[in-house]
């Protein structure tokens, strides 16, 4: 009766601890982009930024603290955020981003950028269900404030001012 209490038990309780750091993550992502959408308002472009960062580069004293008081560095996981602006934008099937384009993500549970290519034509593509631990593993992406890659429904339009 135990094992099978085990079997049943254990796995929701892993479920529901990823789930609160997805959560948490995706709420960093959203302050993220609200920060970086703040900065766009009062100096045309966003800062310039190409992947990780850390406290104290540039990137982060764009934002802090006027934009944002604290800029989350890692994600849920502990595993990096990663911030791509302008050109460099040029992820996850985004094709010439404009200079105030801007794509905040988490490579999930797994650390590993996923095969994802963001489709404008049918942006729902973008949207997982969480069935397994194994799906908080995928991506969490904002393109330019918009979600392009998370659970649920995603929003799509991104970018492309």
């Amino acid at each position: 009766m135990i094992c099978i209490l085990a079997t049943v038990v254990i796995p929701n309780a892993l479920v529901a601890i990823h789930k609160s750091r997805q959560k948490n993550t995706m709420k960093d992502i959203s302050s993220i982009s609200t920060a970086i959408m703040a900065y766009l308002t009062d100096n045309g472009v966003p800062p310039a930024q190409d992947g990780t960062f850390q406290s104290g580069d540039s990137f982060y004293a764009a934002l802090c603290p006027l934009h944002i008081r604290v800029l989350p560095l890692k994600d849920g996981w502990g595993n990096s955020l990663r911030i791509w602006c302008g050109s460099a934008a040029a992820q996850y099937g985004i094709s010439n981003p404009e200079e105030d384009d801007f794509l905040v993500a988490s490579f999930g549970r797994d650390n590993t950028q996923d095969d994802f290519s963001f489709n404008p034509e049918a942006p729902d593509l973008g949207a997982y269900s969480i069935g397994s631990l194994e799906d908080f593993d995928n991506d969490l992406i904002v393109w330019s404030g918009t979600w392009i890659r998370g659970p649920g429904v995603v929003s799509g339009g991104g970018g492309g001012n």
